[in-house]
């Protein structure tokens, strides 16, 4: 008979579930909660280190407060495997990012528990918030926290929401999971001050005693309670030579406390609970925790891949010596060897080194590239204030975090006309990350905004002779986008060249002008191959166009298809809707020309997550896809004529 005890986890399926464990329970089940994690993602991917890093916090959180009617807002996503085991998708969970599976990220959609989206970074504080505030109109008890990491709190949305916390009706707490590491190590001076910041929790528990006994002693009112507060923290930081950025805004700080203990956690946010006013919580953690190699290379760990749970090692798959590259280390690999070349470029990511692969440069250049955290906005306008003192930016965000930095191109780049490089990696779909990272919108958003040139290269070579061109040919905004993943062409490190700004080129001609089918970007490889694989008789009726340039678009191309075709095909790795296919149909409409128009893209919806394969099989715009939508047109065009 085993002396071990029961196992806890399998009859967890609910917060009320959880309440029925006494305390002394709960290092049993976070033990159990963190080699479940282990377990699921050495076979099914997923992000590892962020949620092993928060297990404690997650099984307190769910302890104390009345899930779901009380509310947590987590921050990004990547930490809340832990939070979706509890509440009733344990079960479910081995299909985690996986096509109709359950979703990588909290989804409102998919579960009560999940208060708010969380896919991209540092709109947790002004989420909760709002969901605070809202409950203070309502007068209702329930509670709402929200869980932010140190990495982002490097986000400006994350400080608007501090400081709008700090002068409306709100009981928001807010939990800041320090583990002082995002994906690519914290960076700047937040990062230093929570390192350094110390808090006694003697003193908080202290001045909580003294604020309740002054108030019931009449000695001060109720309403002068903020002002008492803010004289505490004057005095605090006078006798420690310390000011708490916090305080300063007027919201209780509790901390730091230990993140693993989670006994303690369970007392903390008991007590603090039905505190009146924003408070935040800093509790200390350690990205990986409990598996060890997670611990030590949290980069790596960030999302590993498959991997031995019982060795620590990681199964990278083997890459065989012809086989294509991936685009962000061409990218990576060039921008190092233009810099060579080029003294005044210098690279500027947010928070995504490692992922761009601007790495390269950051390794020998450091003084030349520039991580500035998660800060979207930021990485624009400080690319900007560098060009305008004659630099060449290569400013690097993925296609679905640009998205929260159009205001910062247009503004204060396009009206400008600066000479800045804007690299969108991760353009199109991405796969399991799903709907919040998805690269769908960017040509839609950027068509519109004067000055901007944009372009898509079809393989690993065009992005090099983009990059050189834009470097050396163009003397405003430059924007290219490419996918994530590897390309077609193995033989990528060729002698870079220009070419020519706005004009697209013919990679398969028609011996009979039937149907023309316009592409940009990488799917073109895909439409290529469709139409390679036609019959002979339907393939001599189709001609592809390579169009490279979105704007300015080739008119030259578009004249002779729109007036010698019967019709035409527009394919693109983004949404139809204001999108390439757009682009053509206004330019041909602008021309007085009059063609029928197929376009082939991303729907009017978001797309679900699942492997890329999975997913433009589902669209329709995987080869077969595409090879039907021709065929079908090139039967319509032979009844016309």
């Amino acid at each position: 008979m085993s002396d071990s005890p029961e196992a806890l986890l399998p009859h967890i399926n609910s917060s009320d579930d959880l309440k029925k464990l006494s305390v002394e329970q709960l290092p049993q089940l976070c033990a159990e909660l963190r080699q479940f994690i282990i377990d699921q993602l050495a076979t099914n991917p997923g992000h590892f280190g962020a949620s092993l890093g928060v297990v404690e916090l997650t099984v307190a959180l769910h302890y104390v407060y009345d899930t779901p009617d009380d509310s947590l807002v987590w921050d990004v996503g990547h930490q809340a495997y832990g939070h979706k085991i509890l509440t009733g998708r344990r079960e479910a969970f081995p299909t985690n990012r996986k096509l109709h599976g359950i979703s990588g990220f909290p989804n409102p959609k998919e579960s009560p528990y999940d208060a708010f989206i969380a896919g991209h970074a540092s709109n947790s504080i002004s989420a909760a918030l709002g969901i605070a505030v809202g409950q203070a109109l309502d007068h209702s008890p329930k509670r709402t926290v929200a869980i932010i990491g140190d990495g982002a709190m490097t986000g400006g949305l994350a400080f608007e929401g501090l400081n709008n916390a700090s002068s409306s009706n709100n009981n928001l707490t807010i939990v800041l999971n320090d583990n002082h590491m995002a994906i690519d190590k914290v960076v700047g001076g937040l990062s230093n001050y929570l390192v350094k910041i110390h808090t006694s929790q003697t003193y908080n528990k202290m001045r909580a005693k003294v604020s309740r006994f002054l108030v019931d002693t009449g000695i001060i009112k109720e309403d002068d309670k903020a002002e008492y507060i803010k004289s505490l923290n004057s005095m605090k930081a006078f006798l420690t030579n310390q000011h708490n950025i916090f305080e300063g805004l007027n919201i209780r700080y509790f901390g730091p406390i230990d993140g693993h203990d989670v006994i303690n956690l369970v007392n903390v946010f008991s007590d603090i609970k039905d505190f009146k006013g924003p408070k935040i919580v800093h509790i200390r953690t350690k990205k990986g925790k409990g598996f060890k190699p997670a611990e030590e290379f949290a980069t790596e760990w960030h999302a590993p891949g498959k991997f031995d749970k019982v060795s620590g090692k990681r199964i990278i798959p083997e890459i065989k010596q012809d086989q294509p590259p991936l685009f962000q280390d061409v990218f990576g690999h060039t921008l190092l060897e233009l810099a060579r070349e080029n003294k005044q470029i210098v690279g500027v990511t947010p928070a995504m080194a490692t992922g761009c692969s601007m790495t390269y440069m950051m390794h020998e250049m450091p003084e030349r590239t520039f991580d500035v955290g998660i800060a979207e906005g930021h990485a624009v306008t400080f690319s900007a204030g560098l060009a305008k003192q004659g630099k060449l930016p290569f400013c690097n965000i993925y296609s679905s975090f640009m998205q929260r930095a159009l205001d910062n191109v247009i503004h204060d780049v396009a009206l400008q006309n600066l000479h800045m490089v804007m690299c969108l990696d991760r353009a199109g779909l991405v796969g399991a990350d799903g709907a919040t990272h998805h690269g769908a919108f960017d040509l839609a958003y950027f068509r519109g905004v004067p000055n901007l040139t944009i372009a898509s290269p079809l393989n690993e070579l065009e992005l090099r002779n983009l990059m050189f061109t834009a470097a050396n040919d163009a003397n405003g905004p430059f924007v290219i986008r490419y996918p994530r993943g590897a390309g077609s062409v193995a033989d990528w490190h060729q002698q870079m060249k220009s070419m020519p700004i706005g004009k697209g080129y013919c990679l398969i001609p028609a011996e009979h002008e039937l149907v023309a089918v316009l592409s940009v970007g990488p799917i073109g490889v895909v439409a290529q191959q469709a139409i390679n694989e036609l019959a002979d008789e339907e393939k001599s009726g189709v001609a592809l166009y390579n169009m490279v340039f979105v704007k300015p678009i080739d008119e030259e191309i578009l004249r002779h298809v729109a007036s010698r075709f019967k019709r035409i095909i527009t394919i693109e790795d983004g949404t139809r809707m204001g999108g390439f296919g757009s682009a053509v149909l206004d330019a041909i409409a602008d021309m007085d020309l009059a063609v029928p128009v197929k376009r082939i893209g991303l729907p009017d919806s978001f797309v679900e997550h699942g492997t890329p394969a999975e997913l433009y099989n589902l669209l329709g715009m995987d080869k077969a896809g595409i090879q039907s939508v021709i065929k079908s047109e090139l039967d319509k065009s032979k009844s016309s004529l």
